[in-house]
């Protein structure tokens, strides 16, 4: 590309950035991961991530990495006007240890300052950019739920509640991973992970449809997250949590990367 056009496309996804900011929106693109690699998403992949693919036991596991790796970049090409291959993924340094290895996921090339957030389950790969300071997104299969989950000690004591007054079936097992993504999206957003927090303090008011405010305390510093379930797919739950306030409270953009 000459040095034109890439002023051109680096104004491009520049504009497309500050009009996201200036509306607080946020992107979810969703995908099905298969059961085999696709040889199509394999030139994406830059040095390490194919070290991390070739160091997956499982098939499945390995294409459904080499898929999300892939399909983000195609999400963000789309959206900035650029080539999937311009763009270069990395890692922010863990806000807890400054550990560059462990962080959130970071768009490196457009360097635009916007978060990103990356999830994976059974058959499912999900992918969120968003204006604000950060993002959190999480997904997670709905499965059937042991009656020892609901009194686990990473639910909170109103969280335990809820559940125990619902049947087994259905909707409590949808109300265990609506509690168990909201808490997910919200340590993904901080940049901490679950070590970051014990789960059993976030209080996810799972008996309000949402969005929901959660607020997450590390070494005495307490931020606040809008938290929204998001409809993606049957039998998937999907929470993302982005920063209180008005910066980060515009719409939700949904697209489906087949």
């Amino acid at each position: 590309m000459s040095s034109g056009a890439e002023d051109h496309a680096h104004g491009t996804a520049m504009a497309v950035a500050d009009a996201l900011g200036a509306r607080g929106e946020a992107h979810v693109w969703w995908w099905r991961t298969p059961e085999h690699t696709d040889p199509a998403d394999l030139p994406l992949l830059d040095t390490e991530e194919f070290r991390r693919a070739l160091s997956l036991p499982a098939e499945r596991d390995a294409a459904a990495f080499v898929r999300s790796r892939a399909a983000a970049r195609r999400a963000l090409a789309g959206l900035f006007g650029l080539g999937p291959g311009e763009i270069a993924l990395g890692r922010r340094s863990c806000p807890g240890c400054g550990d560059g290895s462990h962080g959130p996921p970071k768009l490196v090339v457009p360097d635009l300052g916007l978060p990103l957030s990356m999830s994976r389950t059974a058959g499912c790969g999900i992918f969120a950019l968003g204006a604000g300071a950060s993002i959190g997104v999480d997904a997670e299969s709905v499965r059937p739920v042991r009656g020892s989950a609901t009194t686990d000690a990473d639910l909170t004591a109103a969280e335990r509640d809820h559940l125990a007054a619902l049947r087994p079936g259905p909707e409590r097992d949808a109300s265990f991973y609506r509690i168990w993504t909201r808490k997910e999206a919200v340590v993904k957003a901080t940049g901490l992970g679950l070590s970051g927090v014990e789960l059993g303090l976030l209080e996810t008011h799972p008996g309000r449809s949402g969005p929901v405010r959660v607020t997450h305390t590390h070494r005495g510093r307490t931020t606040a997250w809008t938290v929204e379930d998001l409809r993606i797919l049957d039998g998937v739950a999907v929470a993302l949590a982005r920063p209180a306030g008005p910066a980060a409270h515009g719409p939700v953009h949904h697209h489906t990367d087949h």
